[in-house]
């Protein structure tokens, strides 16, 4: 199971292009550390397809986590810190892309980075993994 929700987060990035709007991935993929505008944008739909991929890699995430810890308290948890991380690094994301220079162009790639990778869970798998060995001795 852990393998088709692995697989399932491995399509969200493959298919990324048609599922969600994001003019910023040309931009990446292009001149953004010597553009000094960042491509025609809908704030607003950036936004909710922005939020809607962070969500759904998260709903698979939290999957994964309770699939492999078997616990509702490790999914509880982790679901704060995906909400936490939500909120703070959206403003974030909202804040650079309205104000935005060439200056913050890397700021600005690793915050959606982030927002859009699942990149929480490879940070709490090992977290959850180590505190799981610790408490068993």
């Amino acid at each position: 199971m852990v393998t088709l929700l692995i697989a399932a987060l491995i399509c969200v990035r493959f298919w990324q292009g048609q599922l969600f709007y994001d003019p910023l991935l040309l931009f990446f993929e292009g001149v953004y550390l010597s553009s000094e505008k960042l491509p025609e944008l809908n704030f607003g739909r950036l936004l909710i397809n922005t939020s809607g991929r962070f969500w759904l890699n998260s709903v698979l995430s939290l999957s994964i986590l309770f699939l492999l810890f078997r616990k509702r308290g490790i999914v509880k948890i982790s679901l704060l810190v995906y909400l936490a991380a939500f909120l703070t690094l959206l403003i974030s994301f909202a804040l650079v892309v309205l104000n935005y220079t060439s200056e913050y162009s890397l700021l600005l790639f690793y915050i959606r980075r982030f927002l859009i990778q699942p990149i929480l869970l490879l940070i709490l798998v090992p977290a959850f993994y180590y505190d799981r060995i610790r408490s068993e001795k």
